[in-house]
Order: structure tokens, then C-alpha cells, then sequence
């Protein structure tokens, strides 16, 4: 027998979307998008907290539990799910995504939490993006050689996570591009380029380990 109950139905549906969830930290950020319902009917958002698994939206309609939402957002792009919980003012969606989606989003969501302690908000003079390949190195010009993880480039710099926090200014090579430390962050460190590339595919290029 169906329940046809709904607070029965909307407080159920959501802890079996969960347990089928892999679970991620949320992060808190201000962004701008649209969304869309699954009857087409589109809508200005704001998200308030966001992982690489599930969002939490202000939005003026919130739709219905197991709803299918795309929403199209700044700095982020496309992103789709569900809508597993319904709350004051908007509504929190699962969200659907591949591993590698889901590796570039974990990099966006990182830039946006700390781009206030980069400060380079303000001092950005080429587009940053995420590289497809964000494994790198990092070597000290006295030879220690150290893993990193790119969370995104420009044409003049770059901001990686990183175990260590080399003094600022000391010379180092990023990937293969000649660089030095510019600035710390909680999870890592800002690098200057030696002298920019003209191009953003050639930086991706040289950032590549062999």
C-alpha cells in the first residue's frame, strides 16, 4: 500500500538519497546562477554552501523532494541532480556528476573558498582556469622536489596546494615553467611566473610531469 502521506514521504526520500551519496565537505560561497525545474521553468539562485556532491540553494521556487533541477552558475557552469530536502527559502540538491567532473568542481569550489586569503581578486591580470591535468611538481632552487596539486592557472601564475610554504620569493619551477612564491593560503601556495606565456594551452603543456 502507498503512503500517500507527503511530510511522510518528504522526510524519507531524502536519507536513502544520502546513504547513496558519497559524502563531501560543503564549503561556503555567495554564487550567482539560474536553475531549472523539471517542468522548464527557470529561476534566478544563490548558493549559499556547495561540495562536489551537493548544494544548498536560495531560490523563489523550490520545486518538490526527487525533483530533477539544472542550474547554470557563475564561475561553476552547468551543473544537475536532485532535489533531496526543501528549506526556508530555497531547497538542497544532490548533485550529479563523473569522478572527473566532480575532481574540477572540488578545484572551482576550492579557488572560491579561498580566493579572499590568495588577494587576488583584485590582482588577476589574465582569465585563471583549471588545467585538465592538475598533478604537478614543485622544485626549491636548492633541489627538494615536492607533489602538488594545481587548483588553477593563468597566463601569469598559478595558486597549488602544497605540504610546505617556501618563503615568499623563493625562486622555484612549477611543472616545468620558472616561477616564485608569491603568496601563502591555508592549503597551499601562489606562484608568479618568470615571464607569462602567450598562450594558456602551452602553460597546461609545460605543467605536465613526464
Amino acid at each position: 500500500m502507498l503512503n500517500d502521506d507527503p511530510l511522510t514521504q518528504r522526510t524519507t526520500r531524502p536519507l536513502r538519497v544520502y546513504q547513496q551519496m558519497p559524502r563531501f565537505q560543503r564549503v561556503k560561497v555567495s554564487v550567482l546562477g539560474r536553475y531549472m525545474l523539471a517542468d522548464r521553468r527557470e529561476f534566478p539562485c544563490q548558493v549559499l554552501e556547495m561540495s562536489p556532491g551537493d548544494a544548498v540553494m536560495i531560490a523563489p521556487v523550490a520545486g518538490q523532494v526527487g525533483e530533477r533541477v539544472i542550474a547554470y552558475l557563475d564561475s561553476l557552469g552547468r551543473v544537475e541532480g536532485e532535489i533531496i530536502e526543501l528549506i526556508d527559502g530555497g531547497f538542497k540538491a544532490s548533485l550529479s556528476a563523473s569522478p572527473r567532473k566532480r575532481d574540477k568542481l572540488a578545484a572551482q569550489l576550492t579557488w572560491l573558498a579561498n580566493k579572499d586569503l590568495l588577494g587576488l581578486p583584485e590582482d588577476r591580470r589574465h582569465e585563471r582556469v583549471v588545467p585538465d591535468n592538475r598533478h604537478s611538481t614543485v622544485v626549491l632552487d636548492d633541489g627538494r622536489r615536492y607533489n602538488c596539486k594545481i587548483i588553477d592557472i593563468s597566463l601569469s601564475g598559478a595558486a597549488v596546494e602544497l605540504a610546505v610554504r617556501p618563503t615568499i620569493g623563493t625562486p622555484c619551477t612549477l611543472g616545468r615553467m620558472r616561477a616564485k612564491i608569491v603568496r601563502h593560503f591555508q592549503d597551499g601556495v601562489g606562484v608568479e611566473f618568470t615571464s607569462a606565456q602567450e598562450m594558456i594551452n602551452v602553460v597546461q603543456q609545460n605543467l605536465r610531469v613526464n
